[in-house]
Parts: structure tokens; sequence; C-alpha cells
């Protein structure tokens, strides 16, 4: 490729489901771990969440990769670990971290979030995605919240707003940075206040990493499910971002194919 010349764009593929889609005959998708897991949430709100992320998950991947879903397979990697084992700590032996497609669906990348009645699934071919979906609710202790979740550059611009627009705005930064956080595989263990975006007010981006393993070039969008929630998806790319978003009409079709 020439130095002129542009990019390929990567698709980003962000599909949504109302938890109202969920449905016991989606459990045969679920591998057996799954299954168990799934048994163990004591409400049901949290076993529909659950079905329906990975649910989303198998069936978004046996389009991509042209398989039935039930041949869709997952591993485990955490980066923590991973520098845990090259300072000479023992890493945690029992499985976690972010799910990575093997098999017949390896190379694609994929993250899950739920919040409230939304679930929320982005998909990119090879590079590292993140997403994340809040809902807006008051908290007790939104000054102390902020505190721990805020770096200092976002702090002064977020302690001055209007009591109304602190919350939303709270909620704001929280979807971009764990979205972010998400892609590098940390997740929350990497520390929300090492993130600095942008703020909530304006086009989403990502403007600095405190400390070691910074992710390097980020995509950073977000997204609105509906009122009263905050979301963002993030890929760790130089590439353009062609994204695309299934909404939950058209997930429900492809939920009701699996469930007739």
């Amino acid at each position: 490729m020439s130095p002129d010349a542009t990019p390929t764009p990567l698709t980003a593929t962000v599909w949504w489901a109302h938890t109202s889609a969920a449905s016991s005959r989606l459990v045969r998708l679920l591998d057996e771990g799954e299954r168990t897991r799934n048994e163990r949430f004591r409400l049901q709100a949290d076993r529909d969440r659950h079905l329906l992320g990975r649910a989303m998950a198998r069936l978004s991947l046996a389009q991509l990769s042209g398989c039935p879903p039930e041949f869709i397979a997952f591993d485990l990697y955490c980066p923590s670990c991973e520098e845990k084992e090259r300072a000479g700590a023992a890493r945690d032996k029992s499985p976690h971290g972010k799910p990575h497609p093997i098999g017949a669906a390896q190379g694609w990348e994929f993250s899950v979030s739920h919040s409230g009645e939304w679930v929320a699934l982005a998909v990119t071919d090879g590079a590292p995605v993140g997403v994340d979906v809040e809902r807006v609710a008051p908290a007790r202790d939104l000054d102390g919240l902020a505190g721990y979740t805020l770096a200092d550059d976002e702090h002064r611009v977020w302690s001055v707003l209007d009591e109304p627009q602190r919350t939303g705005a709270f909620y704001g930064y929280w979807a971009r940075k764990e979205a972010l956080l998400k892609a590098t595989g940390l997740g929350l263990s990497g520390g929300l206040r090492r993130v600095t975006v942008s703020p909530p007010d304006g086009e989403a981006r990502f403007l600095a990493w405190e400390g070691n393993g910074a992710p390097g070039p980020v995509w950073l969008s977000d997204l609105e499910p509906e009122a009263g929630y905050r979301s963002a998806v993030a890929v760790l790319t130089d590439r353009p971002v062609d994204l695309r978003v299934r909404t939950a009409q058209e997930t429900v079709s492809e939920l009701l194919a699996v469930r007739s």
C-alpha cells in the first residue's frame, strides 16, 4: 500500500437485544460450562442477560464463519496473569479472562456487555474490541464513585457541570473507559483512572493512558440504545472503522429462527 492510500475500513458490528428476547429454547446454543453458569444465577434477569449474550455471540460468529453455532468454541485469556508470570508471581489457575473464539471462528474478536434491560455484542475481524452499556441511575455517592473512576482532567470537567448533567455525564465517561479497557482484555482490573477520554458531550476520543501497557491506536464511538442508557464501543486499530448496528428487532429475527 502506498503512503497516500486510504486503509481499508475495518467492519465492527454491534448487535442489540432487549431482555424480553430471552427464551429457554436458546439454552441449546450454550455449551455445558455456560449452561452450568447460567443455572447458578439466582435472579431470572441475570440468567436472561447471560443467555442472550452467549447466544448472540454464537449466532453472529457462526454467520461470519459459515458454520453451525454449535461449532463455535472459546478460550479464555487474561493479560493480567501474563504480567504476573513475567514478574515471577503465580497466576490464577481458575478459568477466567476475556473469551476468544477458537476453531472455526478463530481470528474474530467479540465483546459482550449488559445493563438493565439491554444486552450489547460487538464483533470485529482480528482487531480487539470492547463494548460497554450502562443504565443511568442516581448513585448514593456519585462524588465518591467519580473519585476512583475519573482521571484528574476528567474530574475537573465533570465537577463543574450542573447537577442534572452530572449523572448522565458520569456514566458516559464510564462507558467509554470500560469499553476501551475491555478491548485491551484487562477489563475493570486495568483501572478506570488510568484511562482518559474526551467529555461525554463531545465526540468520543481516547486521550491518554497512565502507566505501562498503553493500547496504541484506538477507535472509540458512542452507542445509544435508548434514553436512560450510555454505551460505547472501542476497537484497537489505526484503520478507519465501518460501524454497523443490528437493531433489537433485527436481533429478535435471528433469535426467533433459532427458537422456532
